[in-house]
């Protein structure tokens, strides 16, 4: 009893300490982004104090600017002075408006840009008069006009408003200035004494925390320990594991060359009912006659059909009918063993890892394609690929099989558009073999992957074994394959291969 209140008591001394340090970094991380959010403020109205002086000085600038360029163009009358003339006048009313938006905060400040609007228009009006009388050639008469004019009024108007705002906005410099530094300086008080309360607490805590690290470090090494024999189970497990794979590969070959024997002993009896038809049915044909005491037909093989009776002739064709649909399921049978074999000595043969130029792997693939495209009248693009280290075997077979079934699989009547492109995301290659064609049905996109499994209009010769075989090449390179596709609407195969394939992890798992 007294021992659980003594470890009870101990660990209350190491949690008090640490959740009152807890507290103070909540508190002083509160209070430090409320000081930090003020003084952002507080700053981002100094800065708009500034930005205010300097729209001011970039108005008085630009009508000084439209005086020069004007009293320049009456004097020299070159068109650059005429260009930068009408440049800087266009702008004065929008530099104006800015200096409205920018003091909308100051409600004296927008009541004085809205007066310099008047003196500014009637200064501008006379500068244009005085280029209306350089345009009709009388340019002494323009000259005559600004000196004669009664412009001191206007000029002063505005340097009058405009030291009001300047005024007014160095006054605001100094209160949101005073204001900022004050906010700075609270936040450094608040951050100090937090810090030295932090370390303070830190330093408790830390006292309190090695007094249980001798335990910690106990229970460590027997975790350790575990884990080493866990390890342990798990690489005996693979090994069960890819013992029984390799074994599952064994079988399959085995099984599909034994079929075989079978199969050719059929396709032998099959071909030898066949050659035996004629003479069968045209025994059965003298029979018949015999049983009616006529003479037996002299008939050659060849038309030993034509001698027999309606009921005869049924049966006939029934008998070939027959004979044409074994032949059919023996040569199906034929190809998904060859498929069979095919599967198991790839998943038996190693990779090698060598470097691939996978745009000139895919050209070369397009080659051998042409004239099936040229036929489909389909085009092939290929975009900028990366290079891999791969199975360079793998990779032909895997691109060979999508690019074919794209071609294979086009809508009539519509000129084929196939794509092949791709790009690397976080140490892998995602490429993608786009198409306009038939599309696939969403609820088809699992099926077919699945061996000897196929989906849609059954109109293409194949064994529905194709994407099955390069999922499964995909999955041995240490990848993924997934399909975007809808009916009508083209489909996207989408293949996810590393950049640099580890060869010694996956030969040793496959």
């Amino acid at each position: 009893m007294g021992t659980r209140e003594a470890r009870r008591s101990r660990a209350l001394g190491q949690t008090l300490p640490l959740a009152a340090g807890v507290l103070v970094l909540v508190a002083i991380s509160a209070l430090s982004v409320i000081l930090v959010n003020r003084a952002r403020e507080d700053n981002a109205w100094v800065v708009h104090t500034v930005e205010v002086e300097n729209q001011i000085s970039t108005l008085l600038l630009r009508i000084r600017t439209t005086e020069s360029a004007a009293r320049g163009y009456l004097l020299t009358e070159e068109q650059r002075f005429l260009d930068e003339y009408l440049a800087a006048g266009a702008r004065v009313h929008s530099d104006i408006d800015e200096l409205i938006r920018l003091s909308g905060d100051n409600p004296a400040q927008i009541n004085n840009s809205n007066q310099i609007r008047e003196p500014v228009q009637a200064r501008l009006d006379e500068f244009e008069k005085a280029i209306g009388f350089a345009n009709r050639h009388d340019t002494a008469g323009g000259i005559k006009m600004l000196r004669t004019s009664d412009s001191g009024q206007a000029v002063a108007r505005i340097d009058e408003i405009a030291g009001q705002m300047r005024q007014e906005e160095e006054r605001l410099f100094s209160l949101r200035t005073q204001t900022a530094d004050r906010t700075e300086q609270l936040a450094s008080i608040v951050t100090v004494a937090g810090s030295g309360l932090v370390i303070l607490l830190a330093g408790i805590s830390i006292f309190l925390v090695q007094r249980s690290t001798r335990a910690r470090d106990h229970a460590e090494a027997q975790l350790r320990d575990n884990n080493l024999n866990l390890e342990a189970t798990v690489d005996e497990r693979t090994s069960d594991l890819r013992e029984a794979n390799n074994e599952i590969q064994r079988f399959a070959y085995i099984v599909s060359h034994d079929l075989r024997s079978p199969l050719v002993n059929i396709m032998g009896f099959t071909s030898e009912l066949e050659e035996l038809r004629s003479d069968i049915f045209k025994r059965i044909a003298a029979l018949r006659l015999a049983a009616i005491a006529a003479p037996p037909p002299t008939v050659d093989d060849g038309d030993a059909e034509g001698a027999l009776e309606t009921e005869d002739r049924q049966l006939l064709e029934g008998f070939s009918e027959a004979l044409e649909f074994i032949k059919s399921s023996i040569a199906k049978m034929d190809r998904l063993i060859s498929a069979i074999l095919n599967l198991t000595r790839e998943g038996r043969r190693e990779f090698d890892p060598v470097k691939i130029d996978m745009r000139e792997l895919i050209e070369a693939i397009v080659t051998t394609v042409a004239h099936q495209a040229s036929e489909a009248q389909a085009q092939i693009r290929i975009e900028p690929l990366p290079e891999i280290t791969s199975d360079r075997l793998a990779a032909e077979q895997i691109f060979s099989n999508l690019i074919d079934n794209a071609l294979k699989y086009l809508r009539p009547g519509i000129p084929g558009d196939i794509s092949v492109r791709g790009r690397t995301k976080l140490g892998y290659v995602i490429f993608e073999v786009a198409d306009n064609g038939r599309g696939i049905d969403p609820k088809d996109h699992q099926r077919i992957f699945d061996l000897f499994r196929r989906a849609g209009l059954q109109d293409k010769p194949g064994q529905g074994i194709g994407l099955a075989h390069v999922r499964a090449l995909v999955r041995r390179l240490g990848g993924t394959m997934s399909v975007a596709s809808e009916l009508d609407k083209g489909s996207t195969f989408t293949v996810t291969l590393p950049i640099h394939w580890d060869v010694n992890r996956r030969n040793r798992d496959s």
